[in-house]
């Protein structure tokens, strides 16, 4: 990016561990925070190209009748088929890495926060000047994701397991923030973590 680029923090962890948690607070120190999430949603719409490759690969089960994407249906395909989850990343991190980036080069922000499950595994990491790694007790990560998205033990169980290990993302991180805690507990890593990237 160019000089007068923002500076770009990228932050990730397994789900239900608290990266919304940490965006917010990060938007709160001034931050631009772009959530993968959502991005990932926007190039999913009905019409696009991206969703349109996704029904190929899936089949039409997983549409609605509206033409939009049936989420609750493609994860139970892919959350149980790890070849199938493979396939949807191939089609939706390229297009997803695409248009954050534009996002970020946009901002008017000195900083942009990316947060992104997969800000690894997606190659974002290497847009950005340092990572975070949000990491919580794996009890209360699965009690946080049945709560959130009131499932049951067993679904819960099984998308927690789709996912890569949190200690390889650990070993990769320039910052880690435990959420285990209270939310202040966790705004004071964060406070302290977002002053070192500052200084760095």
């Amino acid at each position: 990016m160019p000089e007068d680029s923002p500076q770009i923090l990228g932050i990730t962890g397994n789900i239900a561990c608290g990266k919304s948690l940490v965006s917010s607070m990060l938007s709160e120190l001034g931050a631009d925070v772009i959530d993968a999430d959502l991005v990932a949603h926007e190039i999913m719409k009905p019409g696009s190209e991206t969703l349109a490759r996704i029904a190929e690969r899936f089949g039409q089960d997983v549409l609605n009748e509206d033409g939009s994407l049936n989420r609750p249906a493609l994860g139970e395909i892919v959350f149980s088929d790890p070849d199938a989850l493979a396939d949807l990343e191939a089609i939706t991190h390229p297009r997803t890495v695409e248009a954050i980036l534009d996002q970020a080069r946009a901002s008017q922000a000195s900083v942009v926060v990316i947060d992104a499950i997969k800000l690894y595994e997606s190659g974002l990491s290497d847009h950005c000047r340092r990572t975070w790694v949000i990491i919580c007790d794996p009890d209360i990560q699965k009690q946080r994701l049945i709560d959130r998205n009131q499932i049951t033990d067993e679904d819960a169980e099984r998308r927690i397991s789709a996912q890569p290990p949190q200690e390889d993302k650990v070993r990769r991180a320039d910052a880690i923030i435990d959420n285990s805690g209270d939310i202040d507990d966790t705004r004071e890593q964060v406070i302290l973590a977002w002053k070192s990237f500052n200084e760095f």
